[in-house]
């Protein structure tokens, strides 16, 4: 069973490596809420504009309960992963979830045009898909096959902006057990975490599933439940609060290297050592998880749900983050630039006659400008660009911003079933984006902390 941390915590804190620059980057969290200048929390307790004010943006610890955009709601439906004509890197994502339903972070790689390999390379932190739409209560399945090896986790877990968390992990390692585990608003309990029995999960595909509802959840594996948790099983008399899940919760795939050195020694032993970058089980220079399908099916909000204003967007009404201050409405979910906030959606440098000039500007005093995607140091430059315009096509690219950013890359392959083969070659001579200091692939923050840069 693993220890008591979060993936998404774990995977922060892997993200985290990337930013040389991280001690000039305000930072959030209990008693210490995000300047007005960059009022937007992220999953990685940093504060920002633009992206941080997007998905995983914490409402707790940023300036104040506008700040972090409103969330697109619940949309039911079957998500077949066989292109990336449904991605957006999160270096070009401004919230608008009709353009996409996914943002990634690393290198997502369609494989035959039937499936995502989300891959890890060396010197990379792996990849990273986030939905754009979130879901408060509902049934959610996805079907893959993970990786393997010494360090290397596979994730499909929920989390939300206030880190409640609901997980299903794969150490490589264990090719015999599903980790599953939950969490509220990131608090540690040993006893929250139970290993699920199932076949090689890197040979035979499962489809795996969350049932979450307001007062029980359940995994299960190929249709059988494997594990149910009530509600009432988790009062704290402490807090005197249920430790449940119960707020608006991104889905995260993830393929993350949990076996670095730089990370904390509890997470490296529980991955199973540190990652090999010479293994058998990487093809084509990377580790890979084969991702083919997700399903959701929305429910709807508690009984007695008294917040709701329209049908669009989720909010918070109060920091405290917990089910009864959750609130529907018709909020806007969209930014006009990377440097706007939720406090300043429409802001656009661009939006001007000067448009070349101040693209000049930001990019030469980048160092002095907030950060505006999580997980990269630097990313000051994206700031240039406007609302999203499609320029990346349906290839889910990196676009032409001209930032030395590196966005989320993607590529396609069509080789036999022999093996896989990136960047249109058999050569795999392309490579994911590197993580240098001042630029990591910006895997949210991972993961959601995501998911991974």
């Amino acid at each position: 069973m693993k220890p008591s941390f979060s993936a998404s915590a774990a995977i922060a804190a892997t993200f985290a490596l990337s930013v040389s620059a991280a001690n000039s980057i305000p930072t959030c969290g209990p008693n210490q809420l995000c300047p007005s200048s960059s009022p937007c929390c992220s999953q990685y307790g940093q504060c920002g504009v633009g992206a941080y004010c997007l998905g995983g943006c914490d409402p707790r610890y940023s300036y104040d309960l506008q700040s972090c955009v409103a969330a697109p709601t619940c949309k039911s439906g079957d998500f077949e992963l066989n292109s990336l004509d449904d991605v957006k890197p999160n270096t070009q994502y401004l919230g608008d979830s009709s353009t996409a339903n996914w943002v990634s972070s690393g290198t997502p790689v369609v494989y035959n045009n039937e499936s995502v390999l989300l891959t890890m390379a060396p010197n990379t932190v792996g990849t990273l898909l986030m939905s754009t739409h979130y879901v408060w209560y509902g049934e959610v399945s996805a079907t893959f096959t993970t990786s393997q090896g010494a360090g290397v986790v596979t994730a499909f877990i929920m989390m939300s902006d206030v880190h409640d968390e609901i997980d299903f992990e794969f150490v490589g390692v264990d090719m015999t057990h599903a980790q599953s585990n939950y969490y509220f608003q990131g608090i540690t309990d040993y006893n929250n975490g139970a290993n699920l029995s199932v076949s090689d999960t890197r040979q035979n595909t499962h489809t795996y599933t969350f049932n979450w509802q307001p007062d029980s959840l359940t995994w299960a594996i190929d249709g059988n439940v494997m594990r149910t948790l009530n509600r009432n099983q988790t009062y704290n008399s402490t807090t005197q609060q249920y430790h449940y899940p119960q707020s608006p919760s991104r889905i995260m795939l993830s393929l993350w290297p949990a076996g670095l050195a730089s990370n904390g020694q509890g997470t490296v032993d529980w991955s199973g050592g540190l990652v090999n970058w010479d293994s058998q089980y990487m093809q084509n220079g990377y580790y890979y998880a084969v991702f083919s399908d997700v399903k959701v099916n929305c429910y709807n909000p508690p009984s007695g749900f008294s917040n709701n204003h329209g049908s669009a967007a989720y909010y918070y009404t109060s920091g405290y983050g917990t089910n009864d201050t959750v609130a529907t409405g018709n909020n806007n979910t969209k930014l006009a630039s990377f440097q706007a906030t939720g406090d300043n959606p429409n802001y656009d440098p661009n939006a001007s006659a000067s448009a070349s000039a101040s693209k000049t500007s930001a990019s030469a005093t980048m160092s002095a400008t907030p950060e505006t995607v999580p997980g990269i140091s630097g990313g000051g430059a994206q700031g240039n660009a406007g609302a999203e315009d499609g320029s990346s096509g349906s290839s889910g690219s990196s676009g032409s911003s001209g930032s030395s950013v590196s966005s989320a890359g993607a590529s396609q392959s069509t080789g036999s079933s022999g093996g896989f083969s990136q960047g249109g070659g058999s050569t795999g001579t392309s490579q994911a984006p590197k993580v240098v200091a001042g630029s990591a692939v910006a895997l949210l923050g991972f993961f959601v902390a995501c998911l991974l840069l």
